[in-house]
């Protein structure tokens, strides 16, 4: 029967080379083959959804109705870049939800539930 400990030992003997030396490459090839299943099932994954969550958000505009952190959903009202520059997350946003308006953060919004709708042309 094995055991969960036996592992380490299992492990050591399938590492060494048929004439009983030691082969170096097998565990720099181990680990650099778990660094790889970790980037592409974890990290790229999520690094592409943060940029394009961030290229949403950045193309926030007035009428959008949007859905905040806490799940508050509103229309946004008026958008105040702190840098006339760039959009960065801080930016203030004014939305309405209901009768009340609210400020939040640019980074604060999850996600856009609607574009603003465009006036219809005659």
């Amino acid at each position: 029967m094995m055991h969960a400990f036996h592992t380490p030992a299992l492990l050591a003997l399938m590492a060494q080379a048929p004439g009983g030396q030691n082969n170096v490459y097998a565990p720099i090839f181990m680990y650099g083959a778990i660094f790889a299943i970790f980037y592409f099932v974890l990290i790229r994954p999520q690094s592409q959804q943060r940029k394009k969550h961030e290229e949403t958000i950045r193309a926030l505009k007035r009428g959008d109705e949007v859905v905040t952190a806490g799940g508050v959903v509103g229309e946004v009202v008026a958008i105040k870049q702190l840098s006339p520059d760039t959009a960065s997350q801080e930016d203030r946003i004014t939305i309405k939800s209901g009768e009340s308006r609210l400020v939040v953060e640019r980074g604060r919004i999850t996600r856009i539930a609607g574009a603003a709708s465009a006036p219809p042309s005659a």
